[in-house]
């Protein structure tokens, strides 16, 4: 008895040890995150669904949502990394398997009948090759997130409770006062035995190069390729069966960030090209925006831009460290000389996280399948700041959004109608609690305008309101 207690021992002590040679071997680190947020939502739901309430008749659509994150972050070598990020997304009270699944429940709500969560998964995981191949460029493959500057072609949406991520490889090479990417996404795989041909897959080619030290900042440029020869980049193809719908997407741009004489500025141009027949024939009845479609034609041109100039100053020599920025963004839209030329002007946002530039509302967040319903966007918009005491900040925005561009033949919109939409207020509190948590509320309200409303069968204004607790560990 004696020996077979000393060889546990024994055993347990070397797994110990061995277990603790590996983790300092392959220097592991956690952390994670617990975010809840409350929403008090008048401009979602609906007969619409995606569309809006707006009206007085119904009260708001309060919920809560959480987001819970553990990160594994481990070094394992030199020259190679590896990163896994488990998440959680879920509605509270929500229950997957029921009504609400589309909300994102976790399938365990207070009235299940067992404990059925499935709302676990990956988030990210991907590995790190630094100096890949002796090349002075490092290699990352998997699930992970493609972030550039300032969110405006690639984001994380970090907004919302489930984020963006991509399936890729990624080739990063940086030097002196220069950077530059190259990334592959295979943005949609249909099945294989479904699709054999794949007609349906989306893949996504990105070039981006960055140059510091110009004109008080830096210099990036993009030249981004999805190759989509279904048209999966809206909703109108079934997998391998659709035929001459492609839907490809060349956008080529550059942004200037910096500062000079003591004010912060941003501009920025990207211009779009290729076959948009997917996107200017395909219509939802629940979602209508311009059709284009002309008989016979098997083809429709894409050509479209998007430009956006910001200037602002911070005077952190002044009480309450106050700042002020003005900016103005336009994106283009489809119009009636496009439709009888067989074009399509409407502007892609790509793989933007909107919800930092297009009002907090969220209203128009995607200019081709919503938002403005293919007519563009223009957003002319006043923001200010103010910390009145350490660890408080307190920002306004004021926007003033109208589409690009009228036309007589968009679906769902008739009588005479000029191009404002409406205008949005945005009041945003954050505190931060302490040095690993930060609490931030907010009030909106959205004004509309006849257009708006025109297009979304709506009739009166709505308002938004959150609280969000932010725990990161």
């Amino acid at each position: 008895m004696k020996k077979n207690f000393l060889t546990t021992v024994a055993i347990a002590v070397v797994a110990f040890f061995v277990a603790t040679e590996i983790a300092v071997a392959a220097d592991i680190s956690f952390s994670g995150q617990v975010r809840s947020r409350f929403e008090s939502a008048g401009h979602v739901g609906g007969t619409g669904g995606s569309t809006a309430d707006f009206t007085d008749d119904n009260d708001n659509n309060d919920f809560i949502a959480t987001r819970m994150r553990l990160n594994a972050n481990v070094n394992i070598n030199d020259s190679t990394s590896a990163f896994i990020q488990m998440q959680s997304s879920r509605v509270w009270g929500n229950d997957i398997t029921g009504a609400g699944a589309s909300a994102g429940g976790s399938g365990n709500g207070s009235f299940t009948a067992s404990d059925g969560d499935a709302s676990v998964g990956l988030h990210e995981d991907n590995f790190t090759l630094k100096n890949f191949a002796t090349l002075p460029a490092d290699l990352k493959l998997g699930r992970q997130q493609i972030v550039l500057d300032g969110h405006r072609l690639f984001g994380h949406t970090g907004w919302t409770t489930g984020a963006q991520t991509h399936d890729a490889i990624r080739l990063t090479h940086k030097g002196g006062n220069h950077s530059l990417t190259y990334a592959y996404m295979l943005a949609n795989e249909a099945t294989i035995t479904g699709d054999p041909d794949e007609l349906s897959d989306v893949d996504v080619h990105l070039v981006h190069a960055n140059l510091q030290g110009i004109l008080g900042g830096g210099l990036s440029l993009y030249f981004v390729a999805i190759d989509d020869g279904c048209g999966n980049t809206t909703t109108s193809s079934t997998a391998g069966t659709c035929s001459n719908d492609a839907n490809n997407i060349y956008t080529v741009g550059f942004r200037q960030a910096g500062q000079l004489f003591g004010i912060d500025y941003r501009g920025e141009y990207y211009h779009q090209f290729g076959d948009a027949r997917a996107d200017a024939t395909t219509n939802v009845a629940s979602l209508p925006f311009i059709v284009v479609d002309i008989p016979g034609n098997p083809g429709v041109d894409r050509d479209a831009y998007m430009f956006g100039v910001r200037i602002g100053k911070k005077f952190n020599n002044v009480a309450m460290k106050p700042s002020l920025t003005l900016w103005y963004d336009e994106l283009s839209g489809t119009d009636d000389t496009d439709v009888t030329a067989a074009e399509w002007g409407t502007f892609n946002t790509l793989f933007d996280t909107g919800h930092k530039f297009y009002g907090h509302m969220d209203l128009f967040l995607n200019s081709v399948n919503g938002g403005t319903r293919g007519l563009g966007l223009h957003d002319a918009a006043i923001k200010a700041s103010i910390k009145p005491m350490p660890g408080w900040t307190v920002k306004l925005a004021y926007h003033w959004f109208q589409a690009d561009t009228i036309t007589q033949t968009e679906i769902g919109v008739t009588g005479n109608n000029d191009k404002d939409l409406g205008t949005e207020m945005d009041l945003q509190l954050i505190h931060k609690y302490n040095a690993n948590t930060v609490i931030s509320a907010g009030y909106s309200v959205f004004t509309a305008e006849q257009l708006f409303n025109n297009q979304r069968a709506v009739q009166d204004d709505a308002d938004w309101a959150y609280v969000q607790f932010d725990v990161k560990f």
